[in-house]
């Protein structure tokens, strides 16, 4: 069973960075497309970005040239890079894995202050 635990959430001020960090266990990672997405309060859950399992990101219009998605196969682990971050990124973060199905971690909050 496939399992994602996120780390790295946080309280930072605008223009701050922070890293999310997802380790996977359970299956082969390297067949996994992984992914991050968000919740904020009374909105639905969106992609941020995600990376095919070979390696092809792909990120919403609204974090592009600010936050960098990238995975570590030797260490089953995924991470999302988040610059300049802005009160708008506020959200709880949900790591994501496809394949067979989809799996998601428990989420971590982010919060932006102005």
């Amino acid at each position: 069973q496939v399992q994602l635990v996120e780390s790295g959430g946080g309280l930072v001020q605008a223009g701050g960075s922070l890293r999310l960090s997802c380790s996977f266990s359970g299956s082969i990672f390297t067949l996994y497309r992984v992914g991050w997405y968000r919740q904020a309060p009374g909105k639905q859950r969106d992609l941020v970005a995600r990376m095919t399992n070979r390696g092809t990101p792909d990120y919403a219009d609204s974090v592009k040239g600010r936050f960098t998605i990238s995975r570590d196969n030797a260490k089953n682990t995924v991470y999302l890079q988040m610059n300049s971050l802005k009160p708008q990124d506020t959200a709880v973060y949900y790591c994501n894995a496809n394949y067979d199905n989809d799996y998601w971690g428990q989420g971590t909050q982010v919060t932006v202050s102005s």
